[in-house]
């Protein structure tokens, strides 16, 4: 084991949200010490893993874009090396990329109330590394970076050409000229379809059910107009507070008036696709607009593929792999050369690590998760997870700002530690994310639970979470604080890591609006 090191903040994760979460630490802490611990060898996380065809958010920029960072491409639906690049120079701009230790895979977080810190341990070249913090932030997301979900299909072994998982998409793989079948048909599938038909014979869409897909342009006119008007700075929250307001909009239509949006998306569907096709048996599914995620396609490449004859939806179940592609339920017969298992994510909390507080070890199902992002009986510790109905960056800048207003708040009262406990014998547990997309059931029962109330309930508005979280009490009688009892009278709570705990805290900007 290598020597100790402490920060008063440590933060898992060099993704779109740990960057993100640097960002917000340093600017309001310039004196404070933090690092960051990346499993992999790269930043940007989700955006730097996958790397298949045309592989992009389906979310808009303006809304997945940091809150202090303005996005000025003009495509609003961006692909994913643009993100990647912006992540990066989010990072070496503001000096974020000097504080990440790659190849760090953490695997266990231990709190000692009586230290008031963390000793958090990783795993660096196959070699034991230790830290100590103060704070402990985790922005891992919540999936599985090493593996997706692959469903065991009958007779894969046999099949004689080439099966991929996004996740893991091959540097070398050429499909030129190839017969391609995707399986599924969430955001990964509605992508690659029209990407891989610019030198694929021809691509398949195979799904058990259909999913409901929108139509959107790739490029925001408003936006563009307004920043040629208004300028950068002045036009970026205009259009992202524009963005936030139509898709609540459109998600709270979807949640009151199912049959009208049902009927809305149905209509733009058969505009889009060839006379006569069959939409109610491709794209109109079981379940309601938003009890899963809707998908976008930039400019309606997908429909656009399907009416020019590069692509094609089939909707049937697999019977079994053959030597040349598959054999369906109905009898019918797909020749493939190369199948790509676009079949979801594998869900993981914190990354893995196993979290103990003062030596017992936590289990997260017996956790609640008090306003999304900290655990009831665990000091000091915060984590990310964004919208399942917005963009993540939307909730991942709150989580963030909240975070920073909470180490405030810690360092005025001279407390070190401060943790959500549940008093409230009227709150009732239900799943963490209130999701029905197909990854979620799998494994939302190893994650912590939300509770059937504020403060324990998982939020999905954003224009709600700007009030709670921005504005609203942080000593609201949920969150408990206090001082350890070996303290020394100079000590600054949580401010005070790498020796400087006699010095004073950081400077407040202003009064807080409690």
């Amino acid at each position: 084991m290598t020597t100790t090191e402490h920060v008063d903040v440590l933060i898992v994760g060099a993704g779109l949200s740990g960057i993100g979460a640097a960002h917000h630490l340093q600017s309001a802490f310039p004196r404070r010490s933090y690092a960051i611990l990346e499993a992999r060898d790269a930043i940007g996380g989700t955006w730097d893993l996958f790397r298949y065809p045309g592989v992009r958010s389906d979310s808009d920029m303006h809304t997945l874009g940091y809150r202090f960072r303005p996005w000025t491409q003009a495509k609003a639906i961006a692909d994913g090396p643009s993100i990647l690049r912006y992540i990066r120079d989010t990072a070496a701009e503001a000096g974020i990329d000097r504080h990440i230790r790659f190849g760090h895979r953490v695997t266990h977080a231990s709190w000692s109330t009586d230290d008031a810190r963390w000793t958090v341990e990783a795993v660096h070249d196959g070699e034991p590394v230790r830290l100590t913090a103060h704070f402990l932030y985790v922005c891992s997301g919540y999936y599985r970076y090493d593996a997706g979900h692959t469903p065991d299909f009958p007779g894969i072994e046999q099949f004689g050409g080439t099966v991929v998982h996004p996740q893991q998409w091959p540097a070398d793989l050429d499909y030129t000229g190839k017969k391609v079948v995707v399986i599924g048909s969430g955001a990964t599938a509605v992508t690659l379809v029209p990407a891989m038909t610019d030198r694929a014979a021809h691509v398949t869409m195979l799904q058990r059910s259909p999913t409901y897909i929108t139509a959107l342009p790739a490029e925001d006119p408003i936006a563009n107009g307004l920043r040629s008007v208004l300028g950068v700075r002045r036009a970026y929250p205009v259009t992202r507070w524009k963005n936030v307001a139509l898709s609540t909009l459109f998600y709270q239509l979807s949640q009151r008036r199912p049959k009208l949006v049902k009927s809305m998306l149905r209509k733009a569907a058969i505009k889009q696709l060839p006379a006569g096709y069959e939409v109610d048996t491709h794209f109109a599914p079981y379940y309601n607009p938003w009890d899963q995620r809707l998908c976008v396609v930039p400019d309606g490449d997908l429909f656009k593929a399907i009416k020019h004859g590069k692509a094609s939806v089939v909707t049937d179940r697999i019977k079994e792999f053959t030597e040349t592609g598959l054999r369906l339920e109905s009898g019918a017969e797909l020749e493939a050369d190369i199948v790509v298992t676009a079949t979801g994510l594998r869900l993981l909390a914190f990354g893995g690590m196993q979290l103990s507080v003062d030596g017992r070890d936590v289990s997260l199902p017996e956790t609640m998760a008090y306003k999304g992002m900290m655990l009831s009986g665990v000091p000091n510790f915060a984590f990310t997870i964004g919208y399942t109905n917005a963009s993540w960056t939307l909730k991942a800048d709150l989580v963030s700002e909240y975070v920073v207003r909470l180490l405030r708040h810690l360092d005025a009262h001279g407390y070190d530690q401060c943790v959500p406990t549940n008093d409230d014998l009227g709150v009732t547990e239900q799943p963490l994310l209130d999701f029905a997309a197909g990854y979620v059931l799998r494994s939302i029962d190893e994650f912590p639970r939300a509770g059937s109330r504020a403060p324990w309930r998982l939020g999905m508005s954003y224009a709600h979470d700007v009030v709670a979280l921005r504005y609203g009490r942080i000593d609201d009688g949920v969150l408990r604080f206090k001082r350890r009892s070996n303290r020394a009278p100079s000590a600054v709570g949580a401010g005070g890591g790498g020796g400087r705990e006699s010095n004073p805290p950081d400077p407040d900007p202003g009064p807080h609006r409690f």
